[in-house]
């Protein structure tokens, strides 16, 4: 075999080796940044979780925030007052919406429904705390309250719920659908009674994770919910509300250890919460 027949040979063997060195020089900066990241976390969590279950007091579920101490009774009843709201307000309006795309994927409202969901996604929560502060609070004159802040979060879970739902009810069988067509079923029995029960792990997963989400926001509820010492009062306008990750956001800068104590024990709540959601939400999607 002459030299020159031999030169592509050699090239391509250089070639080869070259991309085998470029791929694993790219795994190995993957491999690392992931660890750097795992490290960071488990740090972060390791924190929160020896520094939150240190501060963990029977006062903490028993007694409301008195200045800089006390406990996180409002806070966590105002953190339930808020989510449950959400939800009322979220998944209804998300669910529907969710199954008019999916059913109805090629006209103009499902395509301005995708619109406005692609768009709330990429729309930085704190801007849609603005925008709720100047509508709701000043605007109509809602004032820091529940329902403002209620509104609010709802906004940012809608594209959530509407998408997972969109997406649960895309991946049923068309069978089942014909299958239902035929035995007589209208579109509505068809949608409420046969694809949602198949559609509901799917559902549920868009539904706790925008209850995670509500939970663990902090900057529209600046703007919106204010901040009470108090419980709440059952007023939905004008009445300021306590939520836990404002207790995390004020109280960790204070230099009192009170202080600190109550930001430590409501991170270790919002994060247990959010775990709790996370496990259930993979639960659900489990195949089975």
């Amino acid at each position: 075999m002459s030299a020159t027949t031999n030169r592509p040979l050699v090239h391509d063997l250089a070639l080869a080796r070259r991309r085998h060195l470029i791929s694993q020089l790219g795994w190995i900066v993957c491999a690392t940044t992931l660890a750097m990241l795992g490290v960071a976390i488990c740090w972060i969590l390791g924190m929160i979780l020896i520094k939150g279950v240190s501060a963990l007091s029977l006062k903490i579920f028993t007694a409301p925030t008195q200045g800089n101490g006390g406990g996180l009774l409002n806070a966590i009843e105002g953190t339930a007052v808020l989510a449950v709201g959400t939800l009322i307000l979220a998944v209804p309006l998300g669910v529907a919406a969710g199954v008019y795309v999916a059913e109805f994927p090629v006209g103009p409202w499902a395509k301005t429904i995708r619109f406005f969901c692609d768009t709330l996604v990429g729309v930085p929560s704190i801007v849609l705390g603005y925008a709720g502060y100047v509508l709701l609070v000043q605007t109509l004159g809602w004032k820091f309250s529940a329902a403002a802040a209620c509104v609010t979060l709802a906004m940012i879970c809608l594209p959530y719920i509407c998408r997972s739902s969109e997406l649960a009810f895309a991946a049923i069988s068309i069978d089942l659908r014909e299958a239902a067509y035929a035995l007589g079923a209208g579109e509505r029995q068809v949608i409420l009674f046969v694809l949602l029960p198949a559609a509901t792990p799917g559902v549920l997963t868009g539904i706790l994770l925008a209850l995670s989400v509500s939970v663990g926001e902090t900057a529209p509820l600046l703007y919106t919910a204010g901040w009470s010492n108090y419980l709440w009062n059952g007023r939905l306008f004008d009445s300021p509300i306590a939520y836990l990750t404002y207790a995390i956001w004020t109280f960790i800068n204070e230099p009192s250890a009170s202080a600190n104590a109550l930001a430590y024990a409501a991170a270790l709540l919002v994060t247990s919460f959010v775990l709790v959601v996370s496990i259930a939400s993979r639960l659900l999607i489990r195949p089975r």
